[in-house]
């Protein structure tokens, strides 16, 4: 699919599809993304194509997976991969072991491929066990934040269901935001994960509204088992976006849909690839 189709399509999919009341219009979109960990089956096989077809198809940025190794390529592989085909990669997911082993290397490699964020979608089972264990982790976030944000870099953190499992009483997601410092440390809130782990994510936005940056924009049935197409589900789009209090600093706030948008995942599908992810920036 070229950009130009690509883009027609997108407009007639948000004007007519399940989103169409839900998502701002296609004119205020000036990037269009996608993040490849919905991808990563086609990464794993050829990047360089995959790469190449997320361009085609009008994607001018990625968000990259550190965890999954970049799928065996090399930072100086990726950064050529990235220039290629015009693509930016303004943030990426890592392995928590990152804070801990090679941080300053980690941000230097950081700035080479143009990231803004370093994000850390949870931690090991063995290592949040308990909430002391949650309480160091957010220590040590404070302390690798202070030093990514003197490399111009923000660490962060995103929110998986068992993270609202509570320990002792205690939710540990909330005192890990809670303990860790907004100056240094920002959020990524997956609001289908929110809801599936039992949450409010509306009661998480007035409670944490500051410390949210970034968003995973993720459907869920009705019985919260399961993630779904995006507007096929029960989550309230309109006020999620159109909420002041998370949507105020519009400019710098990346919205990151997960689970696919109708229309388009039926195209990535028919490619051998699985539904997109797609996240829309300002």
């Amino acid at each position: 699919m070229h950009r130009r189709t690509f883009v027609h399509a997108l407009g007639a999919s948000l004007a007519t599809g399940p989103l169409a009341s839900v998502l701002p219009s296609p004119r205020r979109l000036n990037r269009i993304g996608l993040e490849l960990y919905s991808l990563r089956d086609a990464m794993g096989r050829d990047p360089d194509r995959t790469l190449a077809a997320v361009r085609a198809m009008g994607y001018s940025d990625v968000e990259l997976l550190w965890s999954f190794g970049n799928f065996g390529r090399t930072t100086e592989q990726v950064r050529a991969a990235l220039d290629r085909e015009g693509l930016r990669a303004p943030s990426a997911h890592v392995s928590p072991t990152v804070v801990l082993v090679g941080w300053e290397r980690s941000l230097a490699i950081a700035n080479r491929l143009g990231h803004e964020y370093l994000i850390v979608p949870s931690f090991t089972p063995d290592t949040a066990r308990s909430l002391d264990d949650w309480r160091e982790w957010a220590d040590r976030f404070n302390a690798a934040g202070a030093v990514a944000r003197r490399a111009g870099i923000w660490l962060a953190f995103h929110n998986e269901a068992d993270h609202m499992t509570p320990i002792d009483g205690t939710v540990p997601y909330d005192l890990f935001v809670e303990r860790t410092d907004p100056s240094v440390v920002r959020h990524q809130l997956d609001v289908g994960n929110m809801i599936m782990g039992g949450g409010d994510p509306f009661a998480y936005l007035e409670r944490y509204r500051d410390r949210y940056w970034s968003f995973h924009l993720k459907d869920v049935v009705k019985d919260r088992s399961r993630d779904t197409e995006l507007g096929t589900g029960t989550l309230d789009f309109r006020r999620l976006l159109e909420d002041r209090k998370s949507t105020r600093r519009a400019s710098s706030i990346r919205w990151i849909a997960r689970g696919g948008i109708a229309g388009f995942s039926r195209h990535w599908s028919s490619r051998g690839l699985a539904p997109a992810d797609a996240y829309f920036g300002s």
